[in-house]
Order: structure tokens, then sequence, then C-alpha cells
């Protein structure tokens, strides 16, 4: 292994962070922290018709949130052309790769030949042994790499094992266009070597990549960095992961809800184990990981067991920590912006004070957002149907009861309200959840809540004692 890790994560700005990508940083940045070397970033905007703004910032945006931090500056590829070709012409005079005037029409009929055999196209080399000075006037060539014509290239990767590529197979392919412009199978080579990348962690859709990638590395003389070519994700069913599937924005799921550390545990699982550990930290997972462990079999999206994890590290999290989180997210939750502007430090006392019950019922943050909506509401309090028949004529005398029995307490709180309620329902003959149940209702207008005591102690007596005063008049 060299002194210092360098990792890449080199998104293309076409669009937003998906959750394979994001998977990919993950594993960069895991595998930086693990062996205390680096990650940069890099922005592979050559693509100028499709690479936009908004993606790298909404990229930028997704990383951010997960906590997947850089070092260094983001790199544009597209900003490097000028080294690009200057590499692509110095391959030229070291007899390495040449121009190439093949026209559109040949080209187009080299295709159509190995068509017509059944093979795949390939360039016939017609360029690599003649003299430019054959060119036709004015035509501005394309540069092509002389790659090698018989043995194999043998990329050697840590995930894959050792794959093997015939080097016939691999043709002249073109490093700079007669335009000037590079290609992405160049540019990506020389980035890497100049930012001093030394391990190289992608998708295995990449590996054919690879080959053709060793070979520029083979010719400028420059060291080939580790290879490791992750599998694919697919979904629940086995398919290539589509956005049926959850192939969404990292925005999105923080719009559904989930915590950047459940998220990000969920990821590393997706084709990583450690033993049997199924819920593990940041710091967990940067002790635990090595490239060399992940599995070359592509790994399975689950959504049920992403909300569930999501469940467990919202239960394990400490409350102070959870509601800060929360609130941060809210802007993006559904009902959230609206919670948001109401949150003065009362509010979020009592917020605070009601995390631990509401936290065992929500798998998400958007459920915490529905199971606090009762803290939010103004007098009089609007009843969902399942409530409203909770409150009927019988269910109104027991409540008229259990009001006067709580109006007796002078240190309000869930014991001192649960020790007055259940005396009230045993003196009536009542079952507790007789009482408990329309009491739920009154206070929160709903049929499920935290516990009804801990509700009453979060309410405060003079707000409790109204809402149920509200459903007996």
């Amino acid at each position: 292994m060299p002194d210092k890790v360098v990792t890449r994560f080199a998104p293309s700005p076409t669009g937003y962070l998906h959750i394979g990508g994001a998977r990919t940083a993950l594993f960069n940045w895991l595998y930086a922290k693990h062996t205390a070397g680096t990650m940069l970033l890099r922005i592979e905007d050559t693509d100028r018709e499709r690479s936009t703004d908004a993606a790298t910032a909404a990229i930028l945006d997704g990383l951010s949130w997960l906590g997947l931090t850089w070092d260094g500056e983001p790199v544009s590829q597209f900003e490097r052309a000028p080294r690009h070709r200057e590499v692509a012409e110095e391959l030229v005079r070291m007899g390495k790769a040449y121009y190439c005037y093949a026209t559109p029409a040949e080209l187009e009929a080299m295709r159509e030949s190995a068509r017509a055999k059944g093979l795949p196209p390939r360039y016939d080399g017609r360029w690599r042994d003649r003299d430019p000075s054959e060119a036709p006037a004015g035509a501005k060539g394309a540069i092509r790499i002389k790659a090698p014509t018989d043995g194999e290239t043998v990329v050697h990767d840590r995930v894959q094992g050792d794959v093997r590529f015939p080097n016939k197979d691999l043709d002249d392919f073109i490093i700079l266009r007669s335009d000037g412009n590079p290609t992405y199978m160049h540019a990506v080579v020389v980035d890497d070597h100049d930012m001093g990348v030394t391990q190289i962690i992608r998708g295995d859709d990449h590996l054919t990549n690879a080959a053709r990638q060793t070979v520029i590395y083979h010719a400028m003389g420059w060291e080939v960095p580790s290879m490791s070519h992750i599998p694919l994700i697919h979904g629940a069913d086995g398919a290539k992961l589509s956005k049926r599937h959850g192939a969404l924005g990292v925005e999105a799921y923080r719009a559904m809800g989930y915590l950047p550390e459940a998220l990000l545990n969920y990821l590393a699982r997706l084709g990583w184990s450690h033993g049997d550990d199924e819920i593990m930290s940041i710091a967990n997972m940067i002790a635990w990981f090595d490239i060399g462990d992940v599995n070359k079999g592509a790994a399975r999206f689950d959504f049920a067991k992403l909300e569930a994890l999501n469940g467990v590290h919202m239960r394990r999290m400490n409350d102070a920590a959870l509601l800060d989180i929360f609130i941060a997210t809210l802007p993006y939750l559904d009902g959230g912006p609206a919670i948001a502007a109401s949150l003065d430090d009362r509010r979020k006392a009592q917020l605070l004070a009601a995390l631990p019950g509401l936290k065992e019922r929500a798998k998400t943050l958007v459920e915490l957002v529905e199971g606090a909506a009762f803290l939010f509401v103004e007098r009089p309090m609007p009843v969902d149907e399942k409530a409203a028949a909770l409150l009927s004529g019988e269910a109104r005398a027991i409540l008229r009861g259990a009001h006067a029995a709580l109006a007796t307490i002078s240190d309000w709180s869930a014991a001192s309200a649960e020790a007055a309620i259940r005396d009230y329902a045993q003196a009536g003959g009542h079952k507790l959840g007789a009482v408990a149940q329309p009491l739920r209702a009154a206070l929160t207008g709903k049929s499920t809540s935290p516990g009804v005591f801990d509700v009453l102690a979060v309410l405060g007596r003079e707000e409790g004692l109204a809402r149920i005063a509200d459903q007996i008049d």
C-alpha cells in the first residue's frame, strides 16, 4: 500500500446524487478514513450539453447532508482540458499515440463490415503507421492511443480479482477528439494521476474502462492505481435499480425523513458486511471497513429494511441530538414547515420532553412530524374520525369525571396524572383503557399517541385541562 491513501469520488453533474453514487462516495470516504488517508472530489463535467451548475450544487448538497466531506476544493474536469491535450500530444511525440484522419464515412464502413461478420465494431488501425503528411489538406485529426495488439491487459481488482482482457479487443481508441476535446477515458487517467489518486473505487460498470485506462497509464509510464470495482445495486426484485425501486436522489431520502447516519449504515451494508453487525455507527464503519471485504455480487435495495434500520437509529439517538436533526430537517418534510414556523423556546422544550414517547412509535422523521402534530394545534382542536368515535355519549361522561380528577392535582406530572386517573377509574368501576382512550382522543385529536400521561405532562396543566373541557362542553 502507498504511504498515504488517496481516494476520489468523481460524479458527473447531469442530475442529482443518486443512491448508487452515494454508496460509491461512502466507500471511498470510509476507506480514506479507515486508512487515515484523504478523499478528493472531482466533478466530471466534460459533457457540456448535459452538465449543469444546478446538478453540481445538488451533488455537493447531498454529500454535505450525508456528512461525506472531501479534502480540498472540488476539481472541475472540464477546466483541466488543456492539461489533457498536453498529455495526448506528449503521447504522440513518444510514438505511443498517433493522429488519425479517418472520415465519419470510413468509420461507419468499418462498423458495417464488423457487424456483417458478427464482430464488435473496431477501428482497423489504418492510420497507426502512416505518415501524418498523407493527411487530407486542412483535416484535423483525432489522437488515438497505440493499444497493444497481442497478449492481454490485466486489471488487478481488489473486489473482482484479476480480470483479463485480450488486447486484440481493445483497439486504438480515441483519447483526443479532432475538435481538441479529450475523451472521458483519457481525462480520467490524467486527472487521477495528477491528483495523486492511489485507490480507484467505483461501480463495476467501469470495469471494461479500467482495461483501456490501464493502457494509457502504461503508455505514459505512470503507476496504475489500485482498482476496486464494486457491484451495482439492484431492486428487491433483482432487476437493475430504477426509480420505482428507490433510485432517487439523496434529497428524496431527506424528504422521506431518513437520518443521514441510518442511510449511511444501510448503504454500507449493501455489498459489505462486518460479521452479523446490522446496526453500525459512523465510528464503527470507519473502524471496520476494508474495500477487500466488499462482495462481488449485486446487492438488493429494500425500503422496508431501510425504514426499520432508521427506526432503530432514531430510538438509540440522544433526544437532544435527534431534536437538532429534526429541526434542521423540518423545511424538507411534509408538514414540517408549519411546525418550524411555530417553534419557539416553549414549543422546543415541549417537543424535547415528548421525544422519548414519540420516537418509540416513529420509524422516520415524517412519522415524528405526524406524531408531534398534537403539540402544535390551536384550540378548539380538530378531531379525526377514529378519535371522534372514542368520544361517544358514555365516553363524554367518563371524560367529565377524569377532568374533575385531574383538576385536583397540584404538582402536575405524568406520575401524578396517572395516579389520579387510576384512582378515578377504580372508584367508578372503569377499566383504565375506558378512561385513557377518550382522554387520548381529547388531548391529541387522534386514536394513537405516546402514553396519555406523558402527553398530559408535556402539554402542561392549563392546556391539558382546557383540551379535555373542549370535548365535554
